[in-house]
């Protein structure tokens, strides 16, 4: 049965008509919320989610597919697979029995028979016209003390054909708490311009006001311990250092 969640019958056939012309198609997608778009996203040659961008919408999707713009936008939610994996979001809480490995059904993990943990699209996630790519995270102290600070830095390069902005993004993940805290939340971000083949170094300071929650008592807090800290492009595709919070 067809949700609200997919594309109409009519208007995927006509996708599909346009696949077979051999020619490359653009699918500009109208839409208000997160979308199951598995069949596009394997045959249709490239995705813009316009939203609903107002009176000017026409003239700001010309600019980006005639290439007078290069696209820089992230998701602000996560695209599913499928409707059974709803609710889907980035920062959800750690399961009694995590998944290993999400490309394969692990009988004894919290994952699902007929598809994976993972989304099609995650929080955060955006593609541009050129490729920026992202050099080792550094973090200047393995410990965070208690009134202290620490820095996260990454150095981002644009190594494609165009100039174009990038959104680098800081995560934060608390290990060991009162009470169960989730897998990632974000905590910062820096939309940075870079002109192809130029490079930059990218910094986050974190303090302990990063760390809060609202513990049992609704007290907000933090608590010493370990904690992962992640940057980059989106939500998934990250790297992870970690550091001890006096």
């Amino acid at each position: 049965s067809r949700t609200s969640l997919e594309i109409p019958d009519a208007q995927q056939d006509l996708l599909k008509a346009l696949v077979k012309t051999g020619k490359p198609v653009v699918l500009l997608l109208f839409t208000g919320r997160p979308l199951v778009l598995n069949w596009e996203d394997a045959n249709v040659h490239s995705i813009l989610n316009v939203w609903f961008g107002g009176s000017e919408t026409g003239d700001a999707v010309a600019d980006v597919l005639f290439g007078k713009v290069t696209p820089s936008g992230k998701l602000t939610t996560t695209f599913p697979r499928s409707v059974g994996q709803l609710p889907l979001f980035y920062n959800h809480l750690n399961t009694g029995r995590p998944d290993p490995d999400n490309h394969v059904f692990n009988r004894y993990a919290g994952n699902y028979l007929d598809e994976s943990n993972e989304p099609l699209y995650p929080f955060g996630y955006g593609l541009s016209y050129t490729d920026f790519v992202y050099g080792g995270l550094q973090i200047s102290s393995e410990t965070l003390p208690k009134n202290g600070e620490l820095t996260v830095s990454v150095t981002v390069t644009n190594k494609g054909n165009y100039d174009g902005y990038e959104t680098v993004q800081l995560y934060l993940r608390d290990i060991y708490a009162e009470v169960a805290r989730p897998m990632k939340e974000l905590k910062g971000f820096e939309r940075i311009f870079l002109k192809s083949g130029e490079s930059r170094d990218v910094k986050f300071v974190i303090t302990k006001d990063d760390l809060k929650f609202y513990n049992s008592e609704l007290h907000y807090v933090y608590e010493p311990g370990e904690f992962d800290v992640m940057v980059g492009p989106n939500s998934r595709d990250v790297q992870t250092k970690s550091f001890q919070a006096e």
